[in-house]
């Protein structure tokens, strides 16, 4: 196509679009879209100052949860009448004028406008709110216009053969986002979970602590499985370098591998527990503040933090003061002059 033909062809669209801006059908589907507008915003505005649960916001009274959630929802009116009365001025155009395209478009925008809506106050993390308005947001505006397929559709003509192994742009958009989504679930419900677990004050605080490690291995090897099916990886395959990953933990891996299951046999064997007083071999002493799957943190009088390796605790010697009780003695030395009465002193401690 040379340039004559394309500038031809663009007057000709430019005079398509003249001609259907000027028809009645067009100033028809524009006014109802408008008078939708319209009443979705008066109707918005008259149940927000009628409406006792969304004229002010509820401090006292049954049910004040629920009822300041529905408060909050009171930015969310207007868009969801904006649909419904676009959703009727479809019916109205297909009757007046037999179609209604751009009154669908509109309502598709305001469903758009709506999800927006949501996200801005209901959704308060940083992370989410950036992955819902940069993700979530875009991929309603293509489908709306309809352009979802064919963006779809040319990343995965994007793509590089590397041997047997395709990899197209489609993929590695799709790995990126759910990926991010997964991992931000996946660390969200592990706090809430171990939050939870470690809120069961009915289970003796060692179990609390298997538990919650148990958890947070399980949630993240989910994680990883789906992972997996998203970048179209069988699982099957796994298999073939089962053996690879075996000696690379046999080699390269021993001390991760090791101080893994070390802090898993400390958990099941109960041998340590949060808020222990320890001392280890080399005089280091603290009360453990956190146990982690790859270390045990202890935490000095002073307020030092000390990041020991769970294989420490397995293959050396250590003195849990605190173990089996409480209380622990400490030794206490002071001078007195020569010419102190010793028995007076001692009837003073004591009494102390």
């Amino acid at each position: 196509m040379n340039l004559d033909s394309l500038k031809t062809h663009l007057l000709d669209l430019l005079n398509m679009a003249i001609e259907w801006a000027s028809s009645p059908k067009f100033y028809a589907q524009v006014s109802l879209a408008l008078l939708a507008v319209v009443l979705a915003y008066s109707g918005a505005g008259l149940l927000r100052r009628r409406s006792a649960l969304l004229a002010a916001e509820p401090t006292t009274g049954s049910w004040l949860p629920l009822r300041r959630r529905i408060y909050q929802a009171r930015d969310l009116l207007f868009p969801l009448l904006t649909i419904l009365a676009l959703g009727a001025a479809v019916v109205v155009s297909d009757l007046l004028v037999q179609q209604s395209w751009l009154v669908r478009l509109c309502q598709s925008l305001a469903v758009v406008f709506l999800m927006y809506s949501a996200i801005t106050r209901f959704v308060r993390h940083p992370i989410a709110h950036g992955l819902t308005t940069w993700i979530a947001i875009p991929i309603a505006i293509l489908y709306v216009f309809g352009w979802l397929g064919p963006v779809v559709a040319y990343l995965e003509a994007a793509e590089v053969q590397i041997g047997n192994i395709r990899v197209s742009a489609y993929g590695l958009v799709r790995v990126l986002i759910f990926g991010s989504i997964l991992f931000w679930l996946g660390r969200e419900s592990n706090h809430a979970g171990q939050r939870i677990i470690r809120k069961q004050e009915t289970i003796e605080i060692g179990t609390r602590e298997v538990l919650a490690k148990l958890f947070q291995a399980l949630l993240f090897f989910i994680i990883l499985v789906l992972l997996l099916q998203i970048m179209g990886i069988d699982l099957t395959a796994l298999a073939v370098f089962g053996g690879a990953v075996g000696v690379g933990l046999g080699f390269g891996l021993q001390a991760i591998a090791s101080n893994f299951i070390s802090g898993i046999i400390i958990l099941l064997d109960r041998s340590l527990t949060v808020g222990d007083y320890v001392e280890l071999d080399g005089g280091k002493a603290g009360t453990i503040r956190e146990m982690n799957m790859r270390s045990t943190v202890l935490e000095t009088f002073d307020g030092k933090d000390i990041v020991v390796p769970n294989e420490k605790f397995i293959t050396t010697t250590f003195v849990n003061w605190t173990h089996k009780n409480p209380r622990q003695r400490y030794s206490l030395t002071f001078d007195v002059p020569y010419k102190t009465d010793l028995p007076q002193v001692l009837k003073l401690v004591k009494t102390r």
